[in-house]
């Protein structure tokens, strides 16, 4: 599933092919993908238009039209952006099309469990879609991770992962995050001394603008993250990169959970 590290990469995907450029047609190929608009009103608000400036917040993708407001997606588990410009190498499974003078931006979604939108607001879209701050912003700092985990009784990787706590942070990255900060997944947030709460507020930060920097995603590129980084061994019979120990796993909610066994101790 794309988390944050992968809608910051469409982000800027979007940002170098597609910024400024009128949109000549909008192509619908399948109006389950559109949330609350019908293809028709879609097709007419973006005709012509063009796309000012975009923000990511957590998974969602804003991007603000010249006029009428922002552009919202979402991309589920097999979401992406794909700028083209010749019409043969449209990609399969292109659910949404947005044609310039010269060149193309899809959003593909294979599964289908994304959704396309517009939003009059941005601050009210993310409101309404009751998320919490962005991991990466100013405004998710240690005083905000210490009254998440002071008004919620979970544990710690259900904590990172709910997106009314902070926005970001899925299945994959939050492996990641405990095990940089040598946490079970299974770990009561409540239980985490002070030491261990900077651990991972720190965690959080590092391992998002890494894999960020990495160009890593959540499912491609896992290659490109820092050697001593969990995800690239993150399947059955992989090995710790910072012990060595075998690496296990468990089901979470109905997730796999992958983590080392003697890095990150059961509590």
């Amino acid at each position: 599933m794309p988390e944050l590290p992968d809608v910051e990469l469409y982000k800027r995907h979007l940002d170098s092919t597609s910024l400024g450029r009128r949109i000549e047609k909008v192509a619908v190929n399948d109006a389950r993908i559109l949330a609350g608009i019908s293809a028709r009103e879609f097709a007419r608000r973006l005709e012509g238009n063009r796309f000012e400036s975009s923000r990511r917040h957590g998974k969602h993708l804003l991007v603000r039209l010249a006029r009428d407001g922002w552009l919202t997606m979402h991309f589920g588990m097999t979401g992406y952006l794909h700028y083209f410009d010749d019409p043969a190498d449209d990609p399969k499974y292109d659910r949404v099309r947005f044609d310039f003078e010269r060149g193309h931006l899809a959003y593909v979604n294979r599964r289908m469990l994304g959704r396309v939108g517009l939003t009059e607001h941005a601050d009210a879209f993310i409101r309404d879609e009751g998320l919490g701050p962005d991991a990466l912003d100013p405004a998710f700092d240690e005083a905000a991770l210490e009254r998440a985990i002071d008004r919620r009784r979970r544990d710690v990787k259900s904590l990172l992962m709910d997106q009314s706590v902070v926005a970001g942070i899925g299945n994959i990255y939050a492996d990641e995050i405990l095990f940089q900060a040598r946490l079970h997944p299974k770990l009561p947030a409540r239980d985490l001394d002070p030491k261990q709460r900077i651990h991972l507020f720190r965690a959080i930060k590092e391992v998002l603008q890494t894999a960020i920097d990495c160009a890593a995603g959540a499912e491609q590129f896992l290659d490109r993250l820092p050697s001593g980084y969990l995800l690239p061994a993150r399947e059955k019979g992989g090995r710790c990169p910072r012990c060595g120990s075998e690496i296990r796993s468990f089901k979470h909610h109905g997730r796999t959970t992958y983590f080392c066994p003697k890095c990150q101790p059961e509590p």
